[in-house]
């Protein structure tokens, strides 16, 4: 810790901060009504931008799904590979940028008509797309999220770095309880992370050098990028998330946000 100088703290949000399966499962589970609720609410990894969207489902393939657990963790994956995907497309060059909000009901429209929420023949209900949509921003924190960064206000500027929207990030925030000094999005670069544009911001907004600023983070690619433009990294661990894998090299590794603070030297 002793070559570890840090001024500022900037967080990854879904994922990392928010149990963003869980809110979504919630807003499936609305949708279709006769689906029974999963033993293991976190189970599901939420894939990473970088992982190859070879095997994503399209909606006529998914259309006869069985709305029980299983049918509602196909239904999730279904969301996550579009997101996924088309983030990607974004962040490549291949599909000029949308906000997150856009893209969250296109992937709502896409899980409506696979859960035959009308006739899939059709559109799917715009009210209960709308309904799913929003669903990305009701998302429960973790259990240590309040708390934890409560504990580390006390020592850091605290900046929120999130894929979100400035809409939904604003939402997540107000759902979850986050509290922060500043609150950015990647609407501000028009991309989305792990394009270091993204990250650019938070250095732009703390007026640091990169190395004085510690990205914290339940996915490794998320790390990864931050690390590319001379962000410090520590990676929280999560039951979602992107793991680090054994060529992954970042400062601090937590098992949550207790665990950071203490790390950090934050009573």
């Amino acid at each position: 810790m002793a070559e570890l100088t840090i001024d500022a703290v900037v967080f990854d949000v879904l994922g990392t901060l928010v149990d963003e399966p869980a809110g979504l499962r919630a807003g499936i589970r609305v949708l279709t009504p006769s689906a029974s609720p999963s033993p293991s609410p976190s189970a599901s990894p939420s894939p990473s931008p970088s992982a190859s969207p070879s095997t994503s489902a399209s909606p006529s393939t998914s259309a006869s799904l069985s709305l029980d657990d299983s049918g509602t963790e196909q239904l999730l994956l279904l969301w996550q590979r579009h997101i996924e995907r088309e983030q990607g497309r974004i962040v490549d060059g291949d599909r000029p940028y949308l906000p997150s909000d856009a893209l969250d009901r296109e992937a709502a429209e896409i899980v409506a008509r696979a859960a035959r929420a009308e006739d899939p023949a059709a559109r799917a209900d715009p009210d209960a797309v709308a309904s799913l949509a929003r669903a990305a921003r009701r998302l429960p924190p973790w259990p240590d999220t309040v708390a934890g960064l409560a504990r580390l206000a006390e020592r850091f500027p605290l900046i929120g770095l999130s894929n979100a929207s400035r809409t939904a990030l604003l939402e997540l925030n107000a759902h979850a309880g986050l509290r922060w000094h500043q609150a950015l999005s990647a609407e501000d670069a028009r991309t989305y992370k792990p394009d270091p544009e993204v990250y650019r911001l938070a250095v732009t907004v703390a007026g640091l050098p990169p190395e004085r600023l510690l990205m914290a983070a339940a996915h490794a690619w998320d790390l990864r990028g931050a690390q590319a433009l001379g962000l410090r990294t520590a990676y929280v661990a999560r039951p979602v998330g992107d793991p680090p894998t054994s060529s992954d090299r970042f400062d601090l590794y937590a098992e949550d946000l207790a665990d950071l603070a203490d790390q950090l030297g934050v009573s």
